[in-house]
């Protein structure tokens, strides 16, 4: 058992697996800890899709950094990494979405993301699965692309493992250790690893972690569910991926058949200080019916997916914020304590980048983007009324591919 570390690491998600590489690759000795076996709780069962136009520039920069890095990875790590760079369709059914399509083009442009307006049958072209007819609005952003979402993290520990991290899976944090307004230590059933610095990824757990400290992180983990069909007439895995905005509607390919995910507008919330010590997300109960109505919705857009024979159902528990931008900060008050959580269902393909800054930030003592937005106590009074932020993580999940406002 290790007894020291530059930095430790609580949760080997998507999160946790990228810090941990890129603290490694700035020459930190860095151990991460799980309760569980690794990759094995939501990042696994996420839909693997990137879309790098977000609502803000700061998270479309970060998205944007991460399909660069996901691309360079075996090239920097000689971890290989199978992904499909395909590019991402979005459409919009009616005016008021239309617009916000219009205006995703404009501000990704301005960023330099290869975003930009087609038509319908050029949206078939690249999806043939897509019947577009009802599409008021199509973008198509040609560098967005999907991965199995495993893949990920593991690729990011193996590399990680290769440059002297210590991986401790099956191991829990059960306290951290501070003094004089810092950490010190972080205590394990295996014994006490003494460290500096401490970064909570614990994902549907931040908040458990965050307690041991004393601190609050306000957020909700929420179920997210999708489903694969079996194999399915003329799909194929280079097509692109399609979003349906007005219904917050997800379609890929996959193994054969189709991915389909959605938001449903009223999710099921958990309490993560509450679950069982022994619960996993293997456990977590899931519901198709959600899923069936939201296939309803779009049957014109995705008449393959009617009577469907539906091969695997999946579902984790992404955390979701009040804004549906994540919480990357150091804790104020407590020097040393870093949260990396709030994925709001986009925290595989948004890891590369988040790791990077964040380690950028434990060796350098700053980080190298202007964080501000994602800071932990943005939220102010909200934070601390259990009811109000639950009802208004509800919303924004419920809303996630709208830029609307509560």
């Amino acid at each position: 058992m290790i007894t020291s570390a530059d930095a430790v690491v609580i949760g080997a998600g998507a999160f946790g697996a990228s810090v941990a590489y890129h603290l490694a690759r700035r020459g930190q000795r860095v151990a991460i800890l799980d309760a569980q076996a690794v990759v094995t709780q939501t990042s696994p069962r996420a839909a693997g899709l990137t879309q790098q136009i977000r609502s803000d520039p700061l998270m479309t920069e970060l998205a944007m950094r991460s399909v660069h890095q996901i691309t360079q990875l075996t090239a920097e790590s000689d971890e290989p990494l199978v992904y499909h760079q395909n590019g991402s369709i979005k459409l919009a059914l009616t005016e008021l979405f239309a617009a916000q399509i219009h205006d995703e083009v404009a501000k990704g442009q301005a960023q330099g993301l290869d975003i930009a307006l087609i038509s319908g049958r050029e949206a078939q072209r690249l999806a043939p699965f897509l019947h577009p007819e009802r599409a008021l609005a199509i973008w198509y952003t040609a560098s967005d692309l999907y991965l199995e979402p495993g893949d990920l993290p593991r690729a990011y520990l193996n590399a990680a493992q290769r440059l002297g991290v210590t991986i401790l899976p099956h191991t829990p944090a059960t306290a951290i250790g501070t003094r004089a307004g810092r950490v010190e230590r972080v205590v394990t059933p295996q014994g006490t690893i003494e460290t500096p610095v401490v970064i909570d990824t614990a994902g549907a757990w931040t908040r458990v972690v965050g307690a041991m400290a004393g601190i609050n992180v306000p957020l909700v983990p929420t179920r997210h569910q999708l489903y694969i069909t079996q194999p399915l007439p003329g799909i194929q895995a280079t097509q692109s991926i399609v979003r349906v905005l007005d219904f917050n509607v997800y379609v890929r390919p996959e193994r054969g058949g189709l991915m389909m995910g959605g938001y449903e507008p009223d999710p099921l919330q958990v309490d993560g200080q509450a679950l069982p010590s022994d619960f996993q997300i293997k456990d977590l109960a899931l519901d198709m019916t959600p899923l069936s109505r939201l296939t309803e919705l779009v049957y014109a857009e995705f008449p393959l997916l009617r009577n469907a024979p539906v091969a695997e159902l999946r579902g984790g528990l992404p955390t979701i914020t009040p804004d549906g931008r994540h919480i990357v900060d150091q804790v104020p008050g407590v020097a040393g304590f870093f949260v990396a959580s709030g994925c709001c269902v986009g925290g595989l393909s948004i890891s590369p980048a988040v790791g990077a800054v964040l380690a950028d930030w434990v060796v350098e003592g700053a980080p190298p983007l202007d964080l501000s937005p994602l800071r932990l106590n943005r939220f102010g009074a909200l934070a601390q009324d259990e009811e109000q932020l639950s009802a208004a993580c509800l919303w924004r999940y419920a809303h996630h591919y709208s830029h609307e406002e509560q």
